[in-house]
């Protein structure tokens, strides 16, 4: 390689470099939501319980809120999607919960019922809810 060539190349990449830097954004953790029925108010409550916890979504957290619409077939999916996309923890509400511990046994889930969670089959006792094995639930 001759030294004007040379000179090239380490002109090209330096010009180029600040706009590759620039471009790499970092990636925020991803909160799903999961839930059959869309509700506002649960939803404005759980962003605005985010922000209380010094959250909020597009600045530190990426919140990935998925409703199925009544349409319970959907609810796999959706939870399938968001391993896919490797949330860092999934919440879900009581009919959504089966679909969200059937996708995965190693993303944390948070679920929201107001039933009993061992009756429910959501975790095998509450002094040992299995953490991230929940093979032996479902």
């Amino acid at each position: 390689m001759r030294r004007r060539e040379f000179v090239s190349l380490i002109g090209g990449i330096a010009a180029t470099w600040p706009l590759v830097v620039r471009a790499q954004q970092p990636v925020l953790p991803i909160v799903g939501l999961l839930r059959t029925t869309e509700a506002a108010d649960y939803v404005a409550a759980f962003r605005r319980g985010l922000s209380d916890s010094g959250y909020t979504d597009g600045n530190n957290v990426t919140v990935d809120i998925r409703v199925a619409e009544g349409k319970r077939d959907r609810l796999s999916e959706f939870a399938a999607d968001l391993v896919r996309k490797r949330a860092a923890a999934i919440v879900a509400n009581t009919n959504a919960t089966p679909f969200a511990i059937s996708a995965t046994k190693s993303i944390p889930i948070v679920f929201v019922t107001g039933s009993d969670p061992v009756a429910a089959g959501f975790v095998p006792n509450l002094n040992h809810p299995g953490g991230s094995d929940r093979s032996k639930l479902f």
